[in-house]
């Protein structure tokens, strides 16, 4: 039933049945461009990927770090490869909606590349110091507003997801954080275990071993719908503050004007991986929510990136966010 679904997918990105290009394709290794460290999330996801494409696609899938300047020099890399479905690239939020808000990039991050998949969402977990006196998300939000201006929020830096998750909060609460910046979200959570500072709006995958082992308190998780590792843990909708989503997801994109074809067979090659168990199982491992089939497709990743567009360059763009 599964493999019907990933044909009709397949069908429907654009696959020519018969056409000489997706007969040939790939003919040598693929190159996945990582545009941060080896062993980061980013890192690990695309790993698990192109072990799994490449066995679908019968072409070795090489993973390629290309980093510096907050992932764009990575971005920039699949943007300016030749578009012939050799070099593709995995990317997330950050990369791809907060970065273009600002940084002066010299490409457009929506024209200039094509969509192939919507592969995992991570959300964040409202956290804090473990002796703060609050136990719920109401009355971290009273306790917060009576020490309004005081309050330290932990970030991973200017304009990271910790950052732009603790703006949001002000926007809806109306409460005034003292951000604290970190040089990573290691580090702010470090500090959040030790105490030196009083919360953090962290991803799921990076702060549930400190909650499941009681050093630091959750109140909420920022997305529709519990998280599977930790379903003790309420919505924002359910602990009432309504509305507060924010999810660092991941997608993989080829340069434009690559051929739809080809387009086609990399999406398909990524469905097929989704669906694989053990693949499934490693994503769920780290914290990671694979989108349901429907959502994969070019065309939903497409329209994802461009509503997240929509939400978020207001929001950064009026709290000023400069890169220094």
């Amino acid at each position: 039933m599964r493999r019907r679904f990933i044909a009709g997918l397949m069908l429907a990105a654009g696959l020519a049945a018969g056409n000489a290009g997706a007969q040939t394709f790939p003919s040598k290794p693929i190159i996945l461009v990582v545009p941060f460290t080896a062993g980061g999330p980013t890192d690990t996801l695309g790993r698990i990927l192109a072990e799994r494409m490449g066995r679908t696609l019968g072409q070795t899938v090489i993973v390629e770090n290309t980093t510096g300047a907050a992932g764009t020099l990575g971005v920039a890399r699949v943007v300016r490869a030749a578009p012939d479905g050799y070099t593709i690239g995995i990317g997330h939020w950050s990369t791809h909606v907060v970065n273009p808000a600002i940084y002066p990039l010299k490409f457009d991050i929506l024209d200039d590349l094509e969509p192939l998949a919507d592969i995992a969402t991570n959300p964040q977990l409202v956290v804090s110091r473990k002796d703060l006196p609050a136990n719920d998300l109401k009355g971290l939000i009273e306790w917060a507003s009576a020490n309004s201006d005081k309050v330290t929020a932990g970030t991973a830096g200017v304009g990271a997801a910790s950052h732009i998750g603790a703006l949001y909060f002000e926007q809806k609460t109306g409460i005034k954080l003292r951000f604290i910046p970190y040089r990573g979200g290691g580090p702010a959570l470090q500090d959040l275990v030790a105490g030196q500072i009083d919360i953090m709006f962290d991803q799921a995958a990076n702060s549930i071993p400190q909650v499941q082992a009681g050093k630091i308190k959750a109140f909420a998780v920022t997305a529709k719908q519990r998280l599977k590792a930790m379903p003790d843990i309420p919505t924002v909708d359910e602990a009432g503050l309504p509305g507060l989503y924010i999810a660092v997801w991941h997608g993989l994109w080829a340069p434009k004007g690559t051929p739809k074809d080809v387009t086609a067979k990399l999406s398909a090659a990524i469905f097929e991986a989704l669906a694989d168990p053990e693949v499934r199982e490693k994503f769920a491992a780290l914290g990671q929510d694979i989108p349901e089939p429907a959502q994969q497709t070019p065309a939903a990743l497409r329209a994802h990136h461009e509503a997240e567009i929509k939400l978020w360059w207001p929001l950064i763009k009026a709290a000023g966010i400069k890169i220094e």
